[in-house]
């Protein structure tokens, strides 16, 4: 028996199963042949009145989870529940006979039945089944949560999303939609003349993102394998060989921490293109959201918490602009020149730390700020000051190097690389380069990576040989970009929380008494 649950309600439960079983119906069984879905019944007679449908008298055989009901004496109403719809029956001791009546009397809500009869409407208007026979099919042993407050408590919801998705109807459209997006997004790659690939969940190396990775061991093999954190080198040395252009829908796993917008597991599109720079990925991207928003919402307008987010337009930003923009001016005063200087920027942290701490925020940490280069604490200064405020769509363009060492350099300033980021709702939704594609210039900046792990960085890339090989084989210009497909969901379905999105969230185990 699960714990928390009143042990008489579930002996009640148990009871009345043990008497459906008497009156001879199958406990279980292993199947049950319906002619209509719930939603199809509904589709099919919502346009005929209470007079066609008499005449028509049209037989079905549905299924479903009874969500509400109410005997009346001889007869009574239950509603179930199936494909996201609800649809009422109608009971009848004279119409169904003795023993399925006794069993409608044995029923709880959240059991499952089937219903045979024909489709009518009430006095009220409300389309209903009429029953003939009903057939039992699984009894909720456990109580479904109480229907005038539901499910609220998050920590469960999230922990038992099948009762959630039970009682909570509007987390079923959550992921109907996430569902749409999907494959809108497919679609529309398709259409471009892109191929979908699959690459290695379990690699040798963690590579392609600057993220701290699982660890798993292969026990025949004997050797220690990363669970992907994202599948960029795989998707270019497709790019080598010949696939001009690739997208997955990919499953990443990144051992950090939790929060609104970060779970360990998640989904990522990415996508590389031959002979295109970051340029021609903006346009893409600027397209592709469009339809996606088209194809899930019906409108590139919607409403993410109490902002009115439009994809008719999208605004670009250097981050040196961003910073400047969004910099407070109760932090000190910031100008364009000292955002090369390392100097000048570590000797602003003391003024934006004090601001932070009023604003109730946590401070820049001083090990976040020592040894680090302008380009370090650029980055830094911009996810402090400025990520938040960029609601409306907006491409933040020109990183500097040492935060990405898969971007080609910037011809006209190489400190800086051929990269953005796009950001709606106060969220990265893509990340997008010109890719790198010099050999020598990859081991370079893999180098530079290297060192940082040895003095301790957990997320900094490693030496991939192979990747580097491949490159020496030649890939031509590519434009390449992740989106991540949760908060995507979370943007088109105005949720919160990441794991709104998600249906098994990454939870602590439950605690258990004993």
């Amino acid at each position: 028996m699960p714990e928390n649950e009143p042990s008489d309600l579930i002996q009640q439960r148990e009871k009345k199963l043990q008497a459906i079983i008497d009156l001879g119906f199958e406990a279980y069984p292993r199947k049950y042949d319906v002619t209509r879905t719930i939603p199809q019944v509904v589709a099919e007679n919502a346009p005929l009145t209470a007079e066609e449908l008499a005449a028509l008298k049209i037989s079905v055989r549905v299924a479903g989870r009874i969500m509400t009901i109410r005997p009346h004496g001889k007869a009574g109403f239950a509603h179930l529940a199936g494909g996201g719809q609800r649809l009422q029956i109608y009971v009848r001791l004279d119409a169904v006979g003795e023993r399925d009546f006794e069993l409608y009397k044995l029923l709880d809500l959240g059991d499952l039945i089937g219903v045979e009869g024909y489709v009518f409407r009430t006095r009220t208007g409300e389309l209903t089944i009429h029953a003939e026979r009903l057939q039992f099919l699984a009894k909720a042993v456990l109580p479904l949560p109480e229907k005038w407050h539901g499910l609220t408590d998050v920590e469960i919801r999230y922990r038992q999303r099948y009762l959630d998705l039970m009682v909570n109807e509007e987390v079923r459209t959550v992921f109907e939609r996430r569902g749409k997006l999907v494959r809108a997004i497919r679609d529309f790659l398709e259409a471009e003349g892109y191929l979908e690939v699959e690459t290695p969940m379990m690699q040798p190396l963690a590579g392609g993102a600057m993220a701290r990775p699982f660890i798993t061991h292969h026990n025949a093999l004997d050797i220690d394998l990363y669970l992907r954190i994202a599948p960029e080198l795989y998707l270019k040395r497709l790019i080598v060989g010949g696939l001009d252009r690739v997208y997955e829908i990919n499953r990443n796993f990144r051992n950090e921490g939790i929060s609104t917008q970060h779970n360990p597991e998640f989904t990522m599109l990415e996508f590389y293109q031959a002979y295109a720079d970051y340029h021609d990925m903006i346009a893409l991207t600027e397209r592709l959201l469009r339809r996606a928003a088209e194809a899930v919402l019906g409108s590139v307008e919607f409403d993410f918490g109490e902002h009115h987010v439009s994809f008719a337009k999208f605004e670009q930003l250097t981050m040196k602009e961003a910073v400047l923009r969004f910099w407070p001016a109760e932090a000190g005063n910031l100008t364009e020149p000292q955002l090369d200087d390392t100097q000048a920027m570590a000797a602003q942290v003391p003024g934006l730390n004090v601001w932070l701490q009023k604003h109730g925020v946590a401070p820049i940490a001083s090990d976040a700020v020592e040894n680090k280069r302008s380009g370090e604490l650029l980055a830094l200064f911009f996810e402090t000051v400025a990520e938040e405020h960029l609601i409306q769509p907006t491409f933040i363009v020109d990183y500097p190097l040492e935060v990405s060492p898969l971007s080609k350099q910037k011809p006209e300033d190489p400190n800086f690389v051929e990269r953005f980021e796009l950001y709606i709702g106060g969220m990265e939704i893509a990340n997008a380069f010109s890719e790198l594609n010099d050999p020598e210039e990859q081991r370079n900046r893999f180098q530079y990576q290297q060192n940082l792990r040895e003095k301790g960085d957990l997320t900094a890339h490693a030496i991939d040989e192979d990747y580097i090989r491949a490159l020496s084989y030649g890939m031509p210009p590519t434009g390449g970009e992740g989106i991540g497909i949760d908060r995507l969901t979370m943007l088109l379905t105005n949720s919160k929380s990441i794991r709104d999105v998600i249906l098994f969230p990454l939870l602590r185990p439950e605690k258990h008494n004993g």
